[in-house]
């Protein structure tokens, strides 16, 4: 009876923990993308920090200060480069929208000359404007979601790096595995995400300047800076490099360079555009070993988790979803087929 009471305990406690849990998690999803940032950047520095306070014996709270800073450096820096570029353009853009107009209803007539399909109607020139007007609040609510995360990022970043050794000593406890199969997923852990945090700006950077060529080859002013910040804005996902190259064409339509426009377009449709998933299956098997099939499906299931973060959590999931099977086939599997 008392055996049958403490199972019945023992469920009541689970299922509590496993309901505040649930509340915690719900709660907190919106800062997820911060927590897998700090947690990325804590893996990437760890052994920087560890190796400054234990061996040289400099103070914990200031090196964590200082490795957060180079961090901050390494990613605000281009960032605000890209701004001090791409502001005096887009108030040119606005200057001339009348030019712009004229651009963007010449691509649309090529277009519709190519595809048929008509894409400045006057219904998707009504949906343009309602957009347009909604933009403005989407962009601060969004800018304000990023500031919060970047914040929650930078402070659980400067705890996990003072309180290093005790969380993963407390994590090593918690996972019901032997040593050698924690050690396994520790090792896979570190190994995907130095692999993604180096592949990505790598790829960024190739896609600039593959970008670079194509505005060099058809006439852009300025071909250096504009590849520069199509490798900016390559982090962002689906539309990232999208959002220089189409204004280009636009632009060159209003000056009614339609061949160069044209040209650019389709360069940057197959070229700028594939290249990014070319490097990325290449540069993931050369950098980490990682297989191309882990990367491509592991990215498009990243993202529906969690947004720009999940360009190296996703193929993450996958590592372990295959190194988990090995480890039960190891701890369980095994040792059932051998006789005692």
């Amino acid at each position: 009876m008392t055996q049958f009471n403490n199972r019945i305990r023992q469920v009541v406690l689970l299922l509590v923990i496993a309901f505040l849990t649930f509340l915690i998690i719900r709660e907190l999803y919106v800062f997820l993308p911060g927590l897998m940032g700090a947690l990325t950047f804590y893996i990437l520095g760890r052994e920087r920090y560890f190796r400054l306070t234990e061996h040289r014996g400099w103070k914990p709270g200031l090196t964590a200060l200082l490795i957060i800073v180079v961090f901050l450096i390494l990613i605000a820096a281009p960032l605000y480069y890209a701004i001090l570029l791409v502001t005096p353009k887009i108030s040119s853009l606005f200057l001339h929208a009348d030019e712009l107009l004229v651009g963007v209803q010449a691509l649309s007539d090529k277009i519709k000359s190519i595809t048929g399909q008509e894409i400045l109607s006057p219904k998707n020139l009504a949906a343009f404007q309602s957009n347009l007007a909604n933009f403005i609040p989407t962009f601060l609510n969004s800018s304000a979601m990023i500031l919060s995360n970047m914040l929650v990022m930078l402070f659980v970043m400067y705890f996990m790096f003072t309180g290093g050794r005790q969380m993963e000593d407390s994590i090593r406890k918690f996972i019901p595995l032997h040593l050698e199969s924690v050690i396994a997923l520790a090792h896979e852990t570190k190994h995907m995400v130095k692999a993604n945090a180096i592949g990505i700006p790598l790829i960024s950077l190739i896609q600039g300047i593959f970008a670079w060529g194509g505005y060099l080859l058809f006439g852009m002013e300025d071909a250096l800076m504009w590849g520069f910040l199509t490798g900016i804005f390559a982090f962002f996902p689906i539309v990232g490099t999208m959002m220089i190259w189409v204004p280009l064409v636009v632009f060159l339509y209003a000056k009614g360079l339609g061949g160069q426009a044209t040209g650019l377009m389709i360069y940057s449709l197959v070229i700028t555009g594939n290249v990014d998933y070319l490097a990325r299956v290449t540069l993931m098997k050369k950098i980490g070993n990682v297989h191309p099939l882990i990367t491509v499906f592991g990215v498009i299931v990243g993202l529906q988790l969690f947004g720009f973060m999940g360009f190296i959590f996703g193929p993450l999931i996958f590592s372990y979803a295959i190194i988990l099977v090995k480890i039960y086939s190891h701890e369980f599997v095994d040792q059932s087929n051998n006789p005692i």
